[in-house]
């Protein structure tokens, strides 16, 4: 990262603490080596091991330093604001993954657990979801209620101490492979929407869940489709009291854009191995960079990028004197969300025709299509650009909130597509 801070005492001592962790428990001599700056032993310490993501992500999530500011009882430090910056900067150092492979669990479901949950939900559900052995999904999002999340239908009943659910959820990231999904449902449609809404934690194995995957423009599968049909759901898995769903849920959704914020869900941030620099990532994508117009693009979007690491660097100050930043955070991911879009479509079109058409072995083009296409979902992923910058008018300028035509009124009484 360009912009960096100088730690203080507390945060120089914790950063000596972590960096001796990780030679502990990393194979011998792979600290050694970044640090005298011998990649080639670097590169053979690591095929060597095997080194595999999914075994480190339970080696750091058994450990306190994958969630520093979750509580010491379930598996944190009880932390300082301060303390994910300085780790994540130090696996940035030693090429290890940036981002947990259960990034959903880590970053949203822990969080709201915490929050909300029962004691017996917090032993039963946080260490697991740290270590990585169980993959955690969302299940908010439906056909018909996406950036007005409060409309949703999908019906949870009670029958005795179990809820019986019906409905479908769209756009659940990774539900193919996850044990338990955060589950929003509709309790009582006589209430108005927001006050109806009940928060539970769904086995993913349960009877009458169906899961089918999405197929991307890029070919991948991400997202996908979850069906319920009569699943039932113990009332001891219920989150919060019943009708306080989205209270528990604007936790999760505060925590998303906090979990998502200034990160890059690339390959790289996930499997590690190499030191990520975002710009010459970029820059090698984008043939013909000897051509005067495109040199002037891409002055531009250099300077681009130095805005948006300035408003990183603004945040993650904020954070560092133990403060929380401002609004910053939805500016930034409006703005990285376009800018990525932006330069994505930049280096195509600077490929002329081999930005659609190249040789199977063309690993440069193909790595440039993948980035382009993955980029349209960075407008709609965490928060839609539309929705944020109806945040930023009312939080920010305060500008009047939009009407609100279905306020006060029963949920059952709404008009729905």
């Amino acid at each position: 990262m360009r912009w960096e801070i100088e730690d203080n005492a507390e945060q120089a001592a914790f950063r000596r603490e972590f960096r001796e962790w990780l030679a502990e428990n990393l194979p011998e001599g792979w600290t050694k080596a970044l640090d005298e700056g011998d990649v080639d032993s670097f590169e053979k310490i690591r095929a060597a091991s095997g080194f595999n993501p999914f075994t480190w992500t339970g080696t750091i999530g058994r450990s306190p330093y994958a969630a520093p500011l979750w509580p010491k009882e379930y598996g944190g430090l009880s932390g300082e604001s301060w303390m994910p910056q300085v780790i994540r900067s130090e696996l940035v150092r030693y090429r290890l993954p940036t981002v947990a492979i259960n990034l959903l669990g880590v970053g949203l479901a822990g969080p709201t657990i915490i929050e909300h949950g029962t004691e017996e939900q917090k032993e039963r559900y946080l260490r697991k979801i740290l270590s990585g052995e169980e993959i955690w999904c969302q299940l908010f999002s439906e056909p018909g209620s996406g950036s007005d999340l409060s409309s949703l239908a999908t019906r949870a009943v009670r029958d005795g101490d179990e809820w019986v659910v019906n409905g479908q959820k769209v756009w659940t990231t990774l539900a193919q492979f996850a044990q338990f999904g955060m589950l929003l449902a509709r309790t009582d449609p006589e209430a108005p929407k927001h006050e109806g809404l009940t928060y539970f934690i769904l086995d993913m194995k349960s009877p009458g869940v169906e899961v089918r995957p999405l197929k991307q423009l890029t070919g991948s599968s991400e997202f996908n489709e979850v069906f319920f049909t009569d699943v039932h759901i113990p009332d001891a898995n219920r989150v919060g009291a019943v009708g306080e769903g989205w209270r528990c849920a604007r936790t999760t959704l505060m925590n998303e854009r906090a979990a998502l914020a200034g990160i890059s869900l690339d390959p790289v941030s996930f499997t590690g191995g190499t030191r990520r620099d975002p710009w010459r990532t970029f820059l090698d994508s984008v043939p013909n960079r000897d051509d005067p117009l495109v040199r002037q693009r891409l002055a531009q979007f250099y300077i681009e990028s130095e805005v948006k690491e300035i408003t990183a660097f603004r945040a993650n100050s904020a954070r560092l004197r133990g403060q929380q930043p401002g609004a910053e955070g939805s500016v930034n991911k409006v703005f990285n969300a376009e800018y990525n879009q932006r330069r994505s479509s930049f280096a195509v079109n600077a490929s002329g025709m081999a930005g659609v058409a190249w040789l199977p072995d063309d690993k440069s083009a193909e790595a440039r299509a993948q980035t382009f296409l993955r980029a349209r979902a960075n407008t709609i992923e965490g928060g839609t650009s539309e929705v944020l910058r109806n945040q930023m008018a009312e939080r920010i300028l305060g500008l009047p909130r939009d009407p609100e035509v279905d306020k006060g009124i029963p949920w059952s009484q709404i008009k729905r597509n």
